[in-house]
């Protein structure tokens, strides 16, 4: 069976041209979404035609980009339907998963995602190194500062308290304080 899905933007977009293409397209059912933006993480109409798929239909939509706006979504997603058995067309771009040349163009698709992927994760690994070599101190920041462990350190010395009793006077949990005093 071949499940189509069509979205517009906005609400004064309309969508006769997909649904006439989807209808063209042999869809026997037609899901939509009305003035819900591509990068929108809840889609209801997206949402019941991925549950009304089953093993051996076909996703069809008129755009890719009326699926999802980022290479990486996109990808996710037509893996999952493959995972599931499910085919996808898209009837602008000619992408078809049923057959050997749509397999293709969707895993260069998935390499250039992956590509993309890597080069973010490189970007940021420079970013924090050099962060570093300036001397600025990345993560979360520090619950205790080093007038806190000093005092800590004082109290604790004195015998008089605990480090369960310490922690709770600095308002932070009892391992939080042992990691700041190693």
């Amino acid at each position: 069976m071949k499940i189509g899905y069509a979205r517009v933007s906005t609400e004064e977009q309309n969508l006769d041209l997909q649904r006439a293409a989807l209808d063209g397209a042999g869809c026997e059912r037609i899901f939509e979404d009305h003035g819900i933006t591509g990068g929108a993480t809840r889609r209801p109409g997206l949402s019941e035609a991925l549950d009304a798929l089953s093993e051996g239909d076909v996703l069809v939509v008129w755009k890719l980009d009326r699926l999802g706006r980022s290479l990486s979504h996109l990808v996710s997603l037509l893996d999952e339907l493959g995972k599931r058995g499910i085919g996808f067309a898209s009837i602008t771009e000619s992408i078809d998963t049923t057959t050997a040349g749509g397999r293709l163009v969707f895993h260069m698709m998935a390499a250039l995602s992956e590509f993309e992927r890597s080069i973010i994760v490189e970007r940021t690994k420079a970013g924090m190194s050099a962060a570093r070599r300036r001397g600025k101190r990345l993560g979360r920041p520090a619950k205790l500062t080093d007038e806190h462990l000093d005092h800590a350190r004082a109290l604790l010395a004195s015998g008089e308290h605990t480090r369960r009793s310490v922690a709770a006077l600095l308002g932070v949990n009892e391992s939080t304080l042992r990691r700041a005093l190693k």
